[in-house]
């Protein structure tokens, strides 16, 4: 999570001093954990440890991508009027269903207390980023886990236009880029044309495993 201050954006630490947060939330004995504190559960507790909802958020149960991420998935994604959900065991003989725009907003909702923290003050609006290649379908889900999460999504924007932005990539002359996003689970290639601070994504390409 970034503020944008001072004509240019600074990326604000976490709780622990990381300045890129884990998209896991883990359910356990009746607690919550997101984010580091979620990770040491991926090892013990992988059946009520969730990461990966960006695969699922915006998507049909029986969307092929959908069906294809199941396998991998040590978490139960189960068929809810055609639409993903997770189910969890919130506690001993206690289960949950959630959405993945739930569990999304369960991590917008930590980032949005880290930026608090940061700023010493209420975060009501935000900006938030999707890859490039996301559906319409897929956008509208990440700004409604915003909405759970208690935030105005302003704009969703792209993933390599962000790093543009960051880059001051936009203060420059009309142009093309290719911008490489080399993540903890995907990797993509995006090619940009800014034309008076104005971005297109002309193509993107990639691997999301």
């Amino acid at each position: 999570v970034g503020v944008f201050q001072k004509g240019k954006v600074d990326i604000i630490a976490n709780e622990v001093g990381n300045r890129i947060t884990p998209s896991i939330v883990s359910f356990n004995d009746g607690q919550r954990y997101v984010g580091d504190s979620a990770v040491p559960q991926l090892i013990s507790n992988p059946t009520n440890t969730i990461y990966a909802v960006k695969r699922l958020i915006g998507r049909r149960y029986d969307d092929p991508e959908v069906q294809s991420e199941i396998p991998r998935l040590p978490y139960q994604v189960i068929d809810k009027d055609n639409r993903p959900y997770i189910r969890v065991t919130v506690k001993e003989g206690q289960t949950k269903d959630l959405s993945p725009e739930e569990i999304s907003a369960m991590v917008l909702a930590k980032m949005k207390t880290v930026a608090e923290d940061y700023l010493g003050k209420t975060i009501k609006s935000a900006v938030v980023t999707v890859p490039a290649y996301f559906s319409d379908a897929q956008r509208k889900a990440t700004k409604d886990a915003g909405a759970i999460a208690g935030l105005d999504v302003k704009r969703i924007i792209n993933e390599p236009t962000a790093a543009a932005i960051a880059y001051g990539l936009d203060k420059k002359d009309n142009h093309k880029i290719l911008v490489f996003d080399l993540g903890g689970g995907t990797f993509d290639v995006s090619l940009l044309s800014i034309e008076d601070s104005f971005f297109e994504v002309l193509a993107t390409a990639g691997d999301t495993h």
